[in-house]
């Protein structure tokens, strides 16, 4: 028997979390299970429930959907996220991205569009509003242009990617080395690799390469 997908709603303002629970409650096979008014209370119905997928605002009181994601992302995590928010802002939708973020939803068009969202994003597929669509484009025409300008970067391996990145949220070797379960002195030698291989010389260049590129890693 298929299982339903599990879902958690955050949003602060109880109209539009309504709106939403009863648009997807009125969905055969989707089941929500919790619901949260700020970032910290969404945060602890995630790890309770471990639904299939959260529905975020960004911008939540005490903490926003980034900072939520970001929490999750320090370990492994099935639940898929969908942001929603008011704003057509070009550096939330990379970091989003950047974040592994699946659906990214305006709440304009969001009770349209939430029920396809969130059936695409619990298959691993992408979602984003069509009227974002522009942001695609310039994202892919700035990755291919990113990419041409560092070559080097088709050397690196997945562990180091995974790295490249950890260091652009200013993330310690011993850190590092607790989240990839790897000891600290793995994370120098990797730190190594990756800067030999991208051509930078000290450690303080390579934190301001994996900073300033964070959104296209």
């Amino acid at each position: 028997m298929k299982k339903n997908i599990r879902i958690v709603i955050a949003d602060d303002h109880p109209i539009f979390r309504k709106g939403l629970r009863t648009i997807l409650e009125s969905v055969n096979g989707f089941d929500i299970v919790a619901e949260a008014e700020n970032g910290v209370e969404s945060i602890e119905k995630i790890r309770e429930y471990t639904p299939d997928v959260a529905v975020l605002d960004v911008d939540m009181p005490e903490k926003t959907g980034v900072q939520v994601v970001e929490e999750f992302r320090k370990g492994k995590c099935a639940t898929e996220f969908v942001f929603l928010t008011m704003f057509k802002e070009k550096d939330l939708f990379d970091e989003a991205i950047a974040l592994d973020v699946k659906g990214y939803v305006l709440k304009d068009n969001a009770l349209t569009e939430i029920t396809n969202c969130v059936k695409a994003v619990v298959k691993k597929e992408h979602y984003i509003s069509p009227t974002l669509s522009s942001f695609v484009v310039q994202r892919s025409v700035t990755l291919k242009q990113f990419q041409k300008k560092h070559p080097t970067l088709e050397k690196l391996t997945p562990t180091e990617i995974k790295i490249v990145k950890q260091i652009a949220s200013h993330k310690t070797s011993k850190e590092i080395a607790a989240e990839l379960n790897i000891s600290v002195r793995t994370v120098e030698h990797h730190r190594a690799h990756i800067a030999e291989k991208l051509n930078i010389k000290g450690a303080q260049s390579l934190l301001k390469f994996a900073v300033e590129n964070k959104s296209l890693l």
